[in-house]
């Protein structure tokens, strides 16, 4: 059992350190609402014509959806993030702007600022400097 803790203890670290730095390059337009939207309600539209129908109207709903979206100025945020690695990968952002150049950390699909590290007695002798 010791050695079942020891063993989730160190892969719980490992995963931490996991956490990188990545870097925005540059902010693009997002129009997956627009291409759902589009898409369902072809969808439902070719319906008429059967399963096929369905199928090419779910295609033509969606190309129409995200440019119908683009004309009507409803466009998403998302950034262009180059990890550590030095993969570009789009994220999408819809409550956070960010600028070209800054540094954020990938959670799940969204990215968020990054936070710098602080220690301890650095936050301690900054509360004595305000004292004083």
């Amino acid at each position: 059992m010791k050695k079942l803790g020891i063993l989730a203890l160190t892969l719980g670290l490992l995963t931490i350190g996991s956490v990188n730095a990545d870097e925005i390059v540059s902010e693009v337009k997002d129009q997956t609402s627009g291409k759902a939207t589009g898409g369902m309600t072809g969808m439902m539209v070719g319906s008429v014509g059967g399963p096929i129908g369905a199928l090419v109207g779910a295609g033509v709903g969606a190309l129409f959806g995200g440019s119908a979206q683009d004309v009507a100025g409803g466009s998403d945020r998302a950034y262009v993030v180059r990890t550590d690695s030095g993969e570009l990968k789009t994220v999408r952002s819809p409550n956070r702007v960010f600028a070209a150049g800054d540094k954020v950390e990938i959670r799940g699909n969204r990215p968020h600022p990054k936070k710098p590290k602080t220690t301890a007695l650095a936050d301690a002798s900054d509360v004595m400097r305000t004292l004083r």
